[in-house]
Order: C-alpha cells, then sequence, then structure tokens
C-alpha cells in the first residue's frame, strides 16, 4: 500500500493559509487524478483543490472552516494495494477526528487554550505556521515568548487570532520605572459574553456579522499597515485628450471589438510605460532583500456585488496594446462579478491599480496589497476651470481634471522615486495621443 500526501497549495506570494469550505469526497471515495477533493478560501478568491494520485480516500486531516497553512499535508491518498493484502491501521494521528458531544468538543476548546509547552521543551516541538512566525519576527516576539502563548488551534497550535490577541494585550502593558511603585491593578471586570457585549451600544442599532470573506480582507489590510510604513503622494493631470477621443471612438470599437473600451485599460498603458523607468516601484521586500519583478503584471482593484474587494491581475500587460488590454480587463471584471475568477487569475501581482472614481470619490489613500511596495489610486475626472499656459500667454479653459495618489512602502520607495514616478503617471495621461484602434 502506498500513501500519497494532498497538501493545502500555495495560492500566491502573500497567500500564507487557506480555510477549508467543504470536503467533496469522504474517507473511502474513489477519487482520479486532479479529479476535485475539497473547496478552499483564501483573502482573494475561492478554488478547488485538485487530486494529485488515483486512489482512494484514506485519511482527512482537518475539518470544514478550519484554517491551514500552506504546504500542510491536509488529507492521504492510497493510491495502491496487492491482491489479498490487508491494509495496515492507520496511525492515530492520520485518522478523522471522531465526532463528539457540543459539551465534549466545547471542554476541549477550553483545555487546548490552557495547554503550555513544558519547561525545557524545544521550538521543533510545536508546529507553527509561516505567518504567525512573519508576526513575531515583526513584532520582536522571541521563540521563548513564542512557545508561551497558548494556543486554540488543532493540537493546541497558536493562531493567527492568537498570536495577534497576545501583541495587542503585549502593547498594553508598561513596565515601571525602577524605583516606582505601580499603581493597585483595577479590579477585574465581569467576563463579556453576547448580551453584555450587545448591551454596551446604546440607541437603535443593527448588529451585522462579518462575512467569511470580509473578515479576510480585514485581516489582509490590517498585515498590510503592520508590515509596510505607508507614504501617500498626490498629483493631478489633465486627461481632457484621453476622455475626448474616449467619447469619439467608443461605439465603433464595441461594435467592432465586442466589448467596451473604458478608462482602466488607458490608465494601465501608461503605468507600465513608466514601471518600465522606474523598475523598483514593481519590486517586493524579503527580510533584507529587495526583489525586483522583471513581469509587469497589473493588479486592478474590482468591486464585488457584496460590496467586498477583490484584486484580478493582468499578466505580462506591457505587452498587450490598448485593445487586448481592453478585453483582458472587461473579462477578468466580469468573472469577477460572476464569481467565477480562477485561483490563478489573483496570482503574481507586482502593482495594484484602483480606480476610487467609480464611486465619486476625488482622490484616496489606498493601502498597499502585500507583498508589492506601491498601488496606485485615480479619483473621478472633474471638469474645471484651470489656467492653461500657451505661447500667446495664460488663459482659462474647462478642462477634464483627475488627481492620482499612490501610496508606497517606505521601506523600499522613497518620498523622491514616489513622487517622480507618480508624476510621471500623470504626464504620461496629460501627453496622451489619439490613436486608431
Amino acid at each position: 500500500m502506498a500513501l500519497e500526501d494532498l497538501v493545502m497549495p500555495k495560492l500566491g506570494e502573500s497567500i500564507m493559509e487557506a480555510t477549508i469550505l467543504k470536503w467533496l469526497k469522504q474517507i473511502g471515495d474513489a477519487v482520479e487524478m486532479d479529479e476535485t477533493v475539497l473547496e478552499i478560501a483564501t483573502d482573494k478568491v475561492d478554488s478547488e483543490v485538485p487530486s494529485t494520485a488515483s486512489g482512494v480516500i484514506e485519511a482527512i486531516l482537518f475539518n470544514e472552516n478550519d484554517v491551514v497553512p500552506i504546504g500542510t499535508v491536509i488529507a492521504r491518498i492510497r493510491t495502491e494495494e496487492s491482491d489479498g493484502e490487508t491494509a495496515a491501521p492507520r496511525p492515530l494521528s492520520a485518522r478523522q477526528p471522531e465526532p463528539v458531544a457540543p459539551e465534549q468538543e466545547q471542554e476541549a476548546e477550553v483545555v487546548s487554550s490552557t495547554i503550555k509547552p513544558e519547561p525545557g521543551g524545544t521550538a521543533a516541538a510545536k508546529f507553527y505556521s509561516p505567518l504567525v512566525l512573519n508576526i513575531a519576527a515583526s513584532e520582536g516576539i522571541s521563540m521563548s515568548e513564542l512557545e508561551k502563548i497558548p494556543g486554540t488551534g488543532k493540537e493546541g497550535r497558536v493562531t493567527k487570532n492568537d498570536i495577534l490577541a497576545y501583541v495587542a494585550t503585549r502593547s498594553h502593558q508598561q513596565t515601571p520605572a525602577a524605583g516606582v511603585t505601580p499603581p493597585a491593578a483595577p479590579a477585574k471586570e465581569p467576563p463579556q459574553n453576547s448580551s453584555l457585549e450587545i448591551s454596551r451600544y446604546s440607541g437603535n442599532v443593527e448588529i451585522i456579522e462579518m462575512d467569511r470573506m470580509r473578515k479576510l480582507i480585514a485581516e489582509h489590510m490590517v498585515r498590510s499597515k503592520q508590515t509596510s510604513p505607508h507614504v501617500t503622494s498626490f498629483s493631478e493631470a489633465d486627461v481632457t485628450n484621453m476622455v475626448m477621443w474616449r467619447e469619439k471612438v467608443k461605439k465603433d470599437f464595441e461594435k467592432r471589438e465586442g466589448t467596451r473600451i473604458t478608462f482602466m485599460p488607458l490608465f494601465i498603458e501608461a503605468i507600465t510605460r513608466c514601471i518600465k523607468r522606474f523598475p523598483l516601484i514593481n519590486s517586493s521586500v524579503e527580510g533584507d532583500k529587495i526583489i525586483i519583478k522583471k513581469d509587469i503584471n497589473i493588479g486592478m482593484a474590482t468591486a464585488l456585488p457584496s460590496g467586498n474587494l477583490i484584486v484580478p491581475v493582468i499578466k505580462n500587460a506591457d505587452q498587450l496594446n490598448l485593445t487586448g488590454l481592453a478585453k483582458r480587463v472587461n473579462g477578468l471584471a466580469d468573472a469577477a462579478r460572476n464569481n467565477k475568477l480562477k485561483a490563478e487569475d489573483t496570482q503574481g501581482g507586482t502593482f495594484t491599480l484602483t480606480n476610487v472614481g467609480t464611486f465619486g470619490s476625488l482622490a484616496g489613500t489606498p493601502i498597499i496589497n502585500q507583498p508589492q511596495v506601491a498601488i496606485l489610486a485615480v479619483g473621478a475626472i472633474k471638469k474645471r476651470p484651470v489656467v492653461i499656459e500657451t505661447p500667446q500667454g495664460d488663459s482659462i479653459a474647462i478642462r477634464h481634471m483627475m488627481v492620482l495618489s499612490m501610496s508606497y512602502d517606505h521601506r523600499v520607495v522613497d518620498g523622491a522615486l514616489g513622487a517622480t514616478f507618480l508624476s510621471a503617471v500623470a504626464k504620461e495621461l496629460e501627453s496622451f495621443v489619439p490613436v486608431e484602434v
């Protein structure tokens, strides 16, 4: 008998874990190579995990709704068995957990949350996900201190929520100065429960539980702010030539190409030109190393009907002409709104563009999409009277103006580079030359 490990697949550079949504196969079920075994979700997209071998599901190691680190074994597949051979009993750790009563499950959670490593234990005795280790490193938490954090995860493992809760408590603790007597500890407050929590809100309120995707987005945004020191620069562009050209060609373009021409492909085209001039903008950080990406893959923030955002990626955007960009932009946007994006559609982004003007905003201060180092936002295009400089003198004219803003990681991108790049994009948009499409 041979066993094949099915592991949680890597779904992108910034994705360290995924949530199991649904098992489509159970223990004892036959499965073919590349047949879907389970559905998973990340903060970017829902996806399916195919089988890596043909055989029978021998063990399922995690339950639905469990959050599993990338690279972890989640199931085992028995791929072959000789005639007359009796399958060896599975080790206890590989068996599907036996169902327990709700009272027992609650008691088990309480016990697991109080488990601490024994004195003299080593780091190798406990498993820590890459995400937990990354948070520990960024917060200056030593391994000995990490071992003291009680874990509420499977087999007492420290989860992301455990370490974030510890960091929040730790940041509020203050060490008294030498010779100063610390004040008496305040009386303990009664433990909070749902009724007490609700009672804190006065007046006529409605409490809405975050859906799964909103929770993942919230965690991703908080992690980005904790990872990168954000700086935002602003610029302004006169996009009158671009607006007038689009208005002139949009009907013929849609009739001929079967897709709409929006401003997004025009913005992406300008950004890719500038990235080639300033390649450090198209990079990521790993420890003390800067990884400059040779491929220019532009992510575009897209609003979903639920109100959440997702970022599909246009791969090798610099190699597409305007028609190709338009078709790719519209195809990904439609797939996102209809929940038809594939996992690879959200992977590999090197720079992100978000159009806050779609919702009427003049400008925004976007949060960096990790592990990238910059994100650019374009605001609403508005007609305004502006001063026009000509050889004959200055004059006032009505022009289509747009504000651009870019947040960047100050560990890599200094203010001079960030402002210079943003100004270069604005000049590209202003110098737009009408083209035949």
